[in-house]
């Protein structure tokens, strides 16, 4: 039987033991680390919905924009719009809302139902506009429009306000994204021709539209899903090839000038699954603040029969003598930056194909 003392003595443990189960039965909130594949939960514990992802750093955040999906097939067309959430670690994650919501109304390019993805964001320091560009198509047309879309806010969680949209400078435009240059200079790399040959179109110094200024480069090479970054004065390109939904392997190139000529380095993936990007497809080279040559490669683990379940894939780029190379982690952090120079001057780079 048990006393009062024994009830007092034993009382500490209890509350400990009932503190444990609540904690248990919580959903688990990210770690300090990036665990390639697994689910990642925001600040609430809900799973984070930002597919075809942009980001951007600025004024000491990180923004991710990216496609909100819904279940079931049905989830493959904007049902919702844009998400956003920030971060000051790129570990946790704020959901921020809807950045730019589809429109009810049935004459709008962006009505529910239209094919809206990629979206990438830059900050206009002319114009103090946060830029938004994605990928556009038409609702009901497949993927025939081929057209880029341009938004505009103030705050860079939006709310966006939808300008328009248009195939830049008269030329079809899939899969894109956009980059901008150390001297503010800011560029669109897009599918274009069907998708078997890359478009770069200069931007207008407000970020708007084109300035007429493009070039065709990787033509014929059959690309999409393109990321760009500059380091140590080269540019290096990472893309996929063109397989639907299906992973393949990814396509990197390096040169000294974002207009090319263009070396082709192969496939700089490097661990299990490495012919078919770790199960994914690219969609940025994100630089991290503050850590000079350290680039994060951001992909999607897509799942088109419940879009909702994609999962994220983000791994630390080495940059080698050859090139670059994307090394499979099961887990990583941010500070392994510091160790990778060592290792990347070890690999043996993938033959060229």
């Amino acid at each position: 039987m048990l006393t009062q003392r024994s009830l007092r003595t034993l009382w500490p443990i209890v509350c400990a033991l009932l503190a444990l189960t609540v904690a248990l039965a919580q959903p688990l909130l990210a770690e300090d680390a990036f665990s390639p594949g697994a689910v990642w939960l925001d600040s609430q514990g809900v799973a984070i919905n930002a597919h075809g992802a942009g980001f951007l750093y600025h004024e000491g955040k990180y923004y991710w924009y990216g496609e909100f999906k819904t279940t079931g097939r049905g989830g493959n067309v904007a049902n919702v719009g844009f998400s956003c959430y920030s971060s000051r670690d790129l570990y946790h994650w704020k959901n921020e809302g809807i950045a730019l919501r589809v429109s009810d109304d049935p004459s709008s390019d962006i009505v529910k139902g239209s094919v809206l993805e990629r979206p990438k964001v830059l900050y206009n320091s002319r114009t103090r506009q946060y830029v938004m560009w994605f990928h556009l198509e038409l609702k009901g047309q497949g993927y025939r429009a081929a057209r880029v879309g341009v938004a505009v806010s103030r705050r860079p969680t939006g709310p966006f306000l939808y300008l328009r949209s248009f195939r830049p400078d008269g030329e079809m435009s899939h899969d894109m994204t956009l980059f901008e240059d150390e001297n503010g200079k800011a560029y669109l790399l897009t599918a274009s021709e069907e998708n078997q040959t890359m478009h770069l179109s200069e931007l207008s110094d407000d970020y708007l539209s084109t300035s007429g200024h493009w070039k065709r480069i990787f033509i014929g090479e059959a690309l999409e899903a393109p990321s760009i970054l500059r380091f140590e004065g080269k540019y290096y390109f990472v893309g996929s090839h063109c397989t639907g939904w299906a992973p393949n392997p990814a396509s990197a190139a390096v040169a000294d000038s974002i207009w090319g000529p263009w070396k082709p380095l192969g496939n700089p993936s490097v661990g299990p699954n490495a012919d078919r990007t770790f199960l994914a497809q690219g969609t940025y080279l994100l630089p991290v603040h503050g850590q000079p040559g350290a680039f994060i490669f951001a992909a999607d683990r897509w799942n088109p029969e419940n879009p909702i379940d994609g999962r994220y894939v983000w791994l630390p780029v080495e940059f080698t003598p050859d090139g670059l190379v994307i090394r499979w982690r099961d887990r990583w952090q941010l500070r392994d930056f510091a160790s990778l120079q060592n290792s990347a001057s070890q690999t043996v780079w993938p033959a060229t194909k």
